[in-house]
């Protein structure tokens, strides 16, 4: 398994604790999560049925603002999986650094992968990938310079994963022109990432392409029952962003105190540069608040934002002890 965020076995194993004494800041998962939703009885014994899974679709064109043909799928990662396999073999390259199952999916299947730090040298490309906002430094990129991106690349994958508190960089009400697939993730804004819940959009010819290898049923009874009503609470969704925006800004202030300096984030994450990483992730560790660092980037740490204010006073006592 490749490094990732929200990985409390590795720190439980170093730092001690249980997972439910920790406050894990390592992934972008919103930590003020969707409320509960009863889930009827029967939705964990019988099938999803067309309808249902139908009903979830209408939800997420709703909520994405978009007309074009998309599939539920167990999460963006389920659907990264099958990227490779949508068309013949060829050159991908990757707008990095970023996500980083990309560039393993795509070359354990046969892929040429290069990745590339600049937009403009993805073009040629059969398949490239971009990420918008970006994952982990929160680079966001012009909806027209993606367009006309798309006019010189075989497909043009944009990954959204962390485009719902930031709707307006979203390229899915252009969903449907060719060689264009859009990627969601519901888990993050929504803060229910354990429902393992995503979506692709694009046109036609791929995304029944993707549902064919996704399979008859591929997410579950609960989570198009909790994802339909979810992604149509407009309010909720509302109120979030707008919430997170300010939360992001509360979490660079309080950090001023270290001397790091912000690189960028989204309003589920901020990205700082520290000098010493795993430094400063060790004294949050020992009062058991878990971040992200990176092997290549010894300097890089990412941070989620805390959810309740019990979570922000811990962050605080935390940086304010030495």
């Amino acid at each position: 398994m490749l490094e990732h965020g929200g990985n409390l076995d590795v720190a439980q194993q170093r730092f001690g604790g249980r997972a439910a004494d920790w406050i894990d800041l390592s992934t972008g998962i919103n930590r003020v999560p969707y409320p509960s939703v009863e889930v009827e009885p029967r939705l964990w014994s019988a099938l999803p049925s067309r309808s249902d899974i139908e009903s979830l679709h209408h939800a997420a064109r709703q909520a994405y603002a978009t007309d074009g043909p998309l599939v539920a799928i167990g999460g963006a990662q389920a659907a990264i999986q099958l990227l490779p396999h949508l068309s013949s073999r060829g050159h991908a390259r990757i707008l990095a650094p970023t996500y980083n199952e990309y560039a393993a999916v795509l070359s354990a299947s046969g892929w040429d992968v290069t990745e590339v730090s600049d937009l403009e040298a993805l073009a040629g490309a059969d398949l490239a990938v971009v990420a918008n906002p970006n994952n982990p430094d929160g680079r966001r990129h012009d909806r027209n310079e993606l367009l006309a991106l798309l006019l010189r690349v075989g497909r043009l994958v944009i990954d959204e994963s962390f485009a719902d508190a930031v709707p307006d960089l979203s390229l899915a009400p252009d969903a449907g022109r060719p060689g264009l697939l859009i990627l969601r993730s519901f888990g993050k804004f929504y803060g229910l990432a354990g429902l393992r819940l995503g979506f692709a959009i694009g046109g036609e010819r791929e995304i029944a392409a993707l549902a064919a290898m996704a399979g008859p049923w591929p997410v579950s009874g609960a989570a198009i029952a909790i994802g339909r009503r979810a992604l149509l609470d407009h309010a909720w969704a509302e109120a979030t962003s707008t919430r997170l925006a300010s939360d992001s800004l509360r979490l660079d202030a309080e950090v001023q105190s270290q001397g790091w300096t912000l690189i960028g984030g989204t309003p589920l994450f901020r990205l700082y540069e520290t000098g010493d990483a795993l430094a400063a992730q060790e004294k949050l560790a020992r009062h058991q608040i878990w971040s992200r660092v990176f092997r290549q980037k010894p300097g890089w740490l990412r941070l989620g934002l805390p959810g309740a204010e019990t979570e922000w006073s811990r962050l605080a006592a935390v940086l304010s002890s030495r």
